[in-house]
């Protein structure tokens, strides 16, 4: 599935399908979560945040492209990730764009 984000392929006359989208909430177990609090004082990289977080973006694409292939769709355009705090040390990610299917 291709995937871009800007309105229009190159190439390709584009028939819009409608909106797509895929989310998951994440968070990382307590134990690390206290070690991440600890590394707060110090200062530094979180890792095993940008861990939960590269996850959660991998499975939101996933599902969108779940709901762009259950269209027929043969691509997404205008791909967009978001990301909110749903409860301490959780996060909601979600992908969206537009499923299309080629003319």
């Amino acid at each position: 599935m291709l995937m871009v984000t800007t309105e229009t392929i190159n190439g390709k006359d584009l028939e819009m399908l409608g909106v797509v989208k895929g989310s998951t909430i994440q968070t990382v177990n307590a134990f690390r979560d206290i070690g991440a609090g600890l590394k707060t004082l110090v200062g530094g990289e979180l890792k095993k945040y940008n861990e939960m977080m590269d996850h959660a973006r991998q499975l939101a694409t996933e599902r969108m492209m779940e709901e762009a292939n259950a269209l027929g769709a043969d691509a997404i355009v205008c791909v967009r990730y978001a990301s909110s705090s749903v409860m301490q040390n959780a996060a909601e990610v979600m992908a969206y764009g537009t499923a299309v299917k080629f003319k």
